[in-house]
């Protein structure tokens, strides 16, 4: 396996990524609509990437019913006792509880995210902790700074934004050049054969302030 630094970050990860969006049984409620698979081949998957030498995986808070994803994944790290061997990656950002807190990018929503997160992941802290996508209704410096406290707690290492818009990733940047913060150290969004918008502006974006790419969906769905 070849192994890369994420970005202009020290974390070295393997080239490819175990994506967890369908880990847990299948359900109508689900992220993905009733496709699925049970804890036991979940569990089967992750041992064989990590054995294959991948050490990356990524997951969500809404990969599954209430967060059944991370719930399979901390299942697995008290099983086997590979927590060590992994870095992980979760996102937070879309609805997880009612009211108009519930969702979003805001300060209160973060610290009750991470907490959840670590909860059912049964773990102390979160390799990459990413914006799932930006929250036009929270300033950039308060979902900055609320992050950059993670990351002085220890809960969380590094940072990154999944699906942003350019303006808004190059605002979130310069909002934390200003302000002394830790700054994102990678990009997930979609990109593929089929999907190659990204390359207009975010390719070169990411190539002048450091940043890693991580590419979802790169077979297109298929």
């Amino acid at each position: 396996m070849e192994y890369r630094n994420l970005g202009a970050s020290g974390l070295s990860v393997s080239t490819l990524c175990l994506g967890t969006m369908t880990f847990g049984e299948a359900d109508e409620k689900s992220f993905m609509h009733k496709v699925g698979c049970d804890a036991e081949t979940s569990f089967a998957i992750m041992n064989r990437a990590l054995d294959k030498g991948l050490n990356f995986f990524d997951t969500a808070n809404v990969y599954g019913q209430d967060g059944l994803s991370e719930r399979v994944i901390g299942e697995w790290f008290e099983r086997d006792g590979r927590r060590d061997e992994v870095v992980l990656a979760t996102k937070f950002r879309f609805r997880m509880g009612p009211g108009p807190n519930g969702t979003g990018a805001s300060r209160r929503h973060i610290v009750r995210a991470v907490e959840d997160s670590l909860r059912r992941l049964r773990t102390d802290r979160i390799d990459l902790y990413q914006v799932h996508m930006q929250d036009i209704d929270t300033p950039e410096e308060e979902t900055m700074r609320a992050l950059d406290d993670l990351v002085r707690q220890g809960k969380v290492l590094y940072l990154g934004a999944s699906n942003y818009a350019a303006y808004r990733l190059v605002e979130s940047l310069w909002a934390c050049d200003r302000a002394r913060l830790d700054r994102f150290v990678a990009l997930q969004a979609q990109y593929s054969l089929l999907e190659r918008g990204l390359e207009r502006e975010h390719v070169p974006l990411c190539q002048r302030f450091g940043l890693g790419i991580l590419p979802w969906s790169p077979l297109a769905g298929g």
